[in-house]
């Protein structure tokens, strides 16, 4: 009996890229413009796509950054936003000026190269879409360069609009041009939240206050600029709760060895700077080896000193491969040196690929300890507070290992397996 023809199997079938490429960049920050210019100055045929302007739906979700609903309804015209991100990217219009074929817009969702196991992929290839159509775009190398994402730190009220990530903060602030936001609080000290505090100055925002965990800030120079602004600098302090209720309208603020001593004031957005991870995803879709530095951020892709992985013809420059303490300069430069190493081997992209150097990249990033932020929440956090947004699930769930809400955690099944009913059946006290 046949089976007939199955429109969605892989089997028999060969992948057919829609278009081919010498050289993929992916993320068009420091690292990947610098990639793509350098490349083409060495007369490589290259496509670069950032996944920016995003859609304003996806934004609107947190997705891909912690945007807190802050971003003005500017965001919902496309075309405005392609233009502000080129105006406001000097070295994305000299990437433009060097012939680069720039895609704005383009989301990059998937890695594939031949492998056992997927016989029907015959070249490497990179899946690609715009939002309205996806197809398959093949090329000899890539570089990724796909930035950092934010680490939040949970307090009460965090999940209301007007609390952001700094990453977002970023975006909507230098690349959009459509923040919202007025006058700010921002939760941490490093260089990252210096950084910022500064630039929303200069677009005539307010900053009033940076809250930091640790006992002095991270970035002294920088504080000691911000604190001539009137800015006030809190140092071994935490957000107790962000204030309001449809959004954020100010934040109570104790010092962490005084939990008594309550303060408040006035803001509408909260931004936190509290640490950033590196974006590793399409590193691991298309099976680089992957390992955790802490000092790097945490999980980050294996690589050499020019950015190689163990992946053939697969590169990373910049947040990606470790958090920077100053990102643009140090990830601009790995983004050359990736480039360089990808037109070496152009003639013969496999040649060689096995001696990947396992070495540790040196990071000069000194952030506010992570585990110091997490001890500042758990003083602050009630029950109900949450502690992951995406699952809504509470310091309650969390201490009673109770599952997300959203698979009906008040079941008598579910119910008779927390914490206190598994303890009761192994004989815990």
């Amino acid at each position: 009996m046949s089976r007939g023809f199955d429109a969605v199997s892989t089997n028999g079938k060969q992948l057919t890229p829609r278009e081919c490429v010498q050289l993929l960049v992916v993320g068009a920050g420091p690292a990947g413009c610098a990639a793509a210019l350098e490349a083409a100055r060495l007369g490589l045929e290259v496509a670069l796509v950032d996944e920016n302007p995003i859609d304003p739906a996806l934004m609107g979700l947190d997705v891909p950054f912690h945007f807190g609903g802050r971003m003005t309804g500017a965001v919902r015209n496309r075309n405005a936003m392609t233009e502000a991100i080129v105006a406001n990217d000097a070295a994305l219009g000299d990437v433009f000026e060097a012939g680069v074929d720039v895609r704005l817009g383009v989301a990059v969702w998937s890695l594939v190269a031949p492998r056992p196991g997927v016989s029907w992929v015959g070249r490497r290839s990179a899946g690609l879409t715009d939002g309205a159509k996806s197809w398959f775009c093949g090329f000899d190398a890539a570089i990724l360069a796909t930035g950092r994402r934010d680490v939040g730190v949970a307090f009460p009220g965090w999940n209301i609009p007007g609390v952001m990530g700094a990453t977002a903060a970023c975006h909507l602030l230098r690349r959009y041009d459509a923040h919202e936001g007025r006058t700010f609080i921002i939760l941490g000290s490093g260089a990252e939240a210096t950084v910022l505090a500064e630039a929303l100055q200069s677009a005539g925002r307010t900053v009033a206050a940076i809250v930091e965990a640790a006992s002095e800030p991270i970035d002294s120079e920088g504080c000691r600029r911000l604190a001539t602004s009137d800015a006030k600098i809190l140092a071994a302090s935490m957000i107790r709760r962000a204030l309001g209720s449809d959004g954020v309208e100010g934040a109570s603020i104790i010092r962490l060895d005084d939990a008594q001593s309550e303060t408040a004031i006035a803001c509408d957005t909260i931004v936190l700077a509290t640490g950033a991870a590196p974006v590793i995803e399409l590193f691991d879709i298309a099976g680089a080896a992957i390992v955790f530095r802490p000092e790097s951020g945490g999980h980050v892709p294996l690589v050499d000193a020019d950015g190689r992985t163990a992946e053939p013809m697969l590169f990373g420059a910049g947040d990606c491969i470790g958090i920077k303490a100053d990102p643009a300069d140090r990830a601009a430069a790995e983004g050359v040196r990736a480039a360089r190493a990808a037109a070496a081997l152009a003639a013969g992209p496999d040649a060689d690929w096995t001696k990947l150097v396992a070495e540790t990249i040196p990071v000069e990033q000194a952030p506010s300890p992570r585990l110091l932020w997490a001890r500042a929440a758990q003083l602050v956090a009630e029950a109900n507070t949450h502690l992951c947004q995406c699952e809504e699930v509470s310091l309650d769930d969390l201490l009673g290992v109770r599952p997300p809400r959203y698979l009906n955690c008040d079941q008598p099944a579910q119910k008779a397996r927390d914490l206190a009913s598994l303890a009761n059946e192994s004989g815990s006290p």
